[in-house]
């Protein structure tokens, strides 16, 4: 069984001058199968991460030719316990909110395939650009395993229908699909891959930081609430927003005809 503690589960490679960091799933001869030492490992860089008042934003990648197949089913099968399946997706859970609570942009960048709790990270990745032959799926159900965990993800992305035919047919839908759901937001060539997302990338960091990250936050939390309760948290975090420096500057810099100085 693979090690917990396993450093090369995931790569991470940082552009100190822009706030760029990349975290690479490095499992490729398994397609980067979730297992625990990889898990491990994300969760510890997330940690980090968050506590990085420099990033602006984090991508993740993969090694070799697909994204990620979802669980290690071999080390599943390996430990059939109630404890330990519940431990594992318990872990696999909070590492997907760490990407969430994150206060920048995570972007996922997706070639080959995203199956299972693989299809899961991209859904729970705040954007996703992905290559034109890209596919995806939910297809647990195929083993008899209804792939709960991803559909929390999977169905505040898709409409409803959409989330729930992947989700019981296990059938697979490729990156224009994909494009036209909303699970991804640009298809790109595999050659052309790094240009979008580096147009992407390009376009938050043109952005302050504050805002982009007071409007995540408040993004997600107006998600999970009512209407008004909705609209209520929004207004107060826009008037905090308003009070800052950063959008004072750039309301003034409108009305003067001026690029902002940020």
């Amino acid at each position: 069984m693979t090690a917990l503690n396993d450093p090369q589960a995931v790569l991470q490679r940082s552009d100190d001058g822009r706030g760029v960091t990349t975290l690479t799933l490095n499992r490729p001869q398994a397609f980067n199968a979730l297992n625990g030492a990889l898990l491990t490992a994300l969760q510890a860089q997330i940690d980090q991460l968050a506590a990085d008042p420099t990033l602006r934003v984090l991508v993740i990648a993969a090694s070799g030719r697909a994204f990620c197949a979802g669980h290690d089913l071999k080390e599943m099968r390996a430990q059939p316990s109630i404890g330990y399946y519940e431990q594992l997706f318990a872990q696999c859970g909070r590492m997907m909110m760490g990407l969430q609570r994150l206060p920048v942009p995570v972007i996922a960048k997706v070639q080959g395939m995203a199956t299972a709790a693989g299809c899961q990270l991209v859904a729970q990745c705040d954007l996703a650009v992905a290559t034109s032959d890209a596919r995806f799926a939910v297809s647990g159900v195929n083993l008899g395993l209804f792939c709960s965990t991803p559909s929390v993800a999977l169905s505040r992305n898709l409409s409803r229908k959409a989330a729930f035919e992947m989700l019981v047919t296990g059938d697979f839908m490729d990156a224009q699909e994909a494009l036209v759901q909303g699970l991804v937001n640009r298809v790109a060539a595999p050659e052309q891959l790094d240009g979008e997302l580096e147009s992407l990338i390009g376009r938050i960091l043109s952005k302050p930081r504050l805002p982009v990250e007071m409007g995540k936050q408040l993004f997600y939390r107006q998600l999970e609430t009512g209407m008004q309760a909705a609209y209520d948290d929004a207004a107060r975090t826009m008037a905090c927003n308003m009070m800052d420096p950063t959008a004072l500057e750039g309301v003034q810099a409108f009305i003067d005809k001026r690029p902002p100085r940020w």
